[in-house]
């Protein structure tokens, strides 16, 4: 699987994990420095507003990038995965975290100091190269979501997330597509600027129409046409 946006646009540079960005060498360097650090499922790895004192690469499993409101909302950010960082922009500009970062699942991340981390971008100007490459792609996919979203309803928007998290994150079984990151519907509502009563609603209409199952966490596209129909797409 890749780092993703909520949505994106699949097959793009902002899909490439950090880790895969760089040359065998830095990358054997950086897993050099730090600790690896274990995380139980739904355990925090990164507060917001915070202070910064390392960066996160993150080993193995998926994460949520939060970031909460001055009135309490909470929004969906991206998902994060095996290769990915996090942490980043705050140990390199000093300010304080823009957002948190919980596991999904069982997570094992290496921790590198924030001084040490500059250290290493100083020395293997590459490596600096393809952060800044990073976050370029993600600023642009930020923008394009923004874009995006501003011309669609929120029916709309929620059957495009939808999409993109099976087609991204989704795995082949006997009764359809079953999504493999775990969201809430508290979750999924963030991603698309919705209450959770609404989302709610339209995956009750969704299930009305024999278009998804739900359950704890769980959830399979049965039909992605009905899905394309809302969304106006042909994402699968």
């Amino acid at each position: 699987m890749t780092s993703t946006h909520l949505p994106g646009d699949g097959g793009l540079d902002d899909q490439v994990p950090f880790l895969a960005r760089l040359e065998q060498d830095d990358r054997d360097a950086l897993l050099a420095l730090g600790r690896v650090l274990p995380f139980a499922a739904r355990a925090p790895l990164i507060h917001q507003h915070e202070p910064s004192s390392h960066v996160l690469l993150i080993l193995h499993g998926w994460t949520k990038v939060t970031a909460c409101a001055a009135n309490g909302y909470v929004a969906l950010l991206a998902l994060r995965g095996p290769g990915d960082i996090v942490g980043e922009s705050a140990a390199l500009t000093g300010r304080t975290r823009s957002a948190t970062v919980t596991a999904l699942e069982p997570v094992h991340a290496r921790a590198v100091e924030r001084e040490r981390f500059k250290e290493f971008l100083d020395q293997r100007p590459a490596a600096s190269f393809a952060l800044l490459s990073l976050t370029s792609d993600r600023t642009r996919a930020a923008d394009r979501r923004r874009l995006e979203y501003a011309s669609m309803n929120v029916r709309e928007r929620f059957a495009t997330l939808l999409l993109d998290l099976a087609r991204l994150h989704g795995r082949r079984t006997e009764e359809g597509i079953e999504l493999a990151v775990p969201l809430s519907k508290q979750e999924l509502a963030g991603s698309v600027g919705a209450s959770r009563e609404m989302v709610q609603r339209l995956l009750r209409e969704l299930r009305d129409r024999k278009a998804v199952t739900t359950g704890r966490r769980a959830l399979v596209i049965i039909r992605p046409e009905v899905l394309r129909r809302i969304a106006h797409t042909e994402r699968l």
